[in-house]
């Protein structure tokens, strides 16, 4: 199995950036790791191992990128604005540096590409997916919670509101971009022992009442990584 590991200066971010790439062609898919979590959990947790067999056919190829979480969102020794803006230029890295560079390695990205994540991995992708649904054709979150509210407290600014898929999505009338969502393959995996549980069917609840299809998939178990290898065989491809 092709696996490569990439480093480099990121302009955006002002600090190195690392990722990991595995197989050597098929659908594309991005991979954002746990809370505060790093670009080798996938493979540490036996993800990649689970969907081995995917990979060596060629049938996907993931991208398993770092997260910035723990200068952003968890930060709690910064102001909120500050949070937001450090969240805003990881967006930014994603967008323009990543996912050029895949583009350059699988033609997929530009029109057949999939986020993915679990926990706050699961947040990171939905966000991110709706807030660019051209760049996402199918979104698989695993046991996500999908409000800030949880991290921030008290007033918020147009910034934090706009990465809180829970809050904004409600508020969300423009077809530019209900018109895309409607179009993504959304997936909403949780489990009735996951502590996400709540946050999932909200999530779902409030996409149906935008009339943006949603598959909402109920398992046994919990919130950690054997639920979630069962999730990634059944629904990444």
């Amino acid at each position: 199995m092709n696996r490569e590991y990439h480093k480099w200066y990121s302009h955006r971010l002002g600090r190195d950036m690392e990722f990991l790439l595995y197989g050597h062609g098929g659908r594309p898919i991005i991979v954002f790791p746990t809370t505060q979590g790093r670009f080798y959990q996938f493979e540490d947790f036996l993800m990649i191992e689970s969907l081995r067999w995917r990979l060596e056919g060629g049938e996907i190829q993931l991208l398993c990128v770092d997260s910035v979480d723990s200068e952003s969102w968890y930060n709690r020794g910064v102001s909120v604005y500050d949070r937001a803006m450090r969240h805003n230029a990881y967006e930014q890295y994603i967008i323009q540096e990543l996912l050029p560079w895949f583009a350059e390695r699988n033609w997929g990205v530009r029109d057949n590409l999939v986020a993915t994540g679990a926990s706050f991995g699961a947040y990171h992708a939905v966000n991110f997916s709706f807030r660019h649904p051209e760049l996402v054709k199918k979104i698989v979150a695993m046991s996500g919670a999908y409000s800030l509210k949880f991290l921030i407290h008290g007033y918020w600014n147009q910034e934090e509101y706009f990465n809180s898929p829970l809050d904004y999505v409600p508020n969300l009338h423009d077809d530019w971009f209900l018109s895309r969502m409607r179009g993504q393959e959304i997936i909403l995996a949780t489990a009735w022992d996951d502590i996400c549980l709540d946050a999932t069917r909200a999530m779902s609840q409030v996409l149906w009442d935008k009339a943006v299809p949603n598959l909402l998939d109920i398992w046994n178990g919990w919130h950690d990584w054997p639920l979630w290898r069962d999730m990634a065989v059944k629904f990444l491809y």
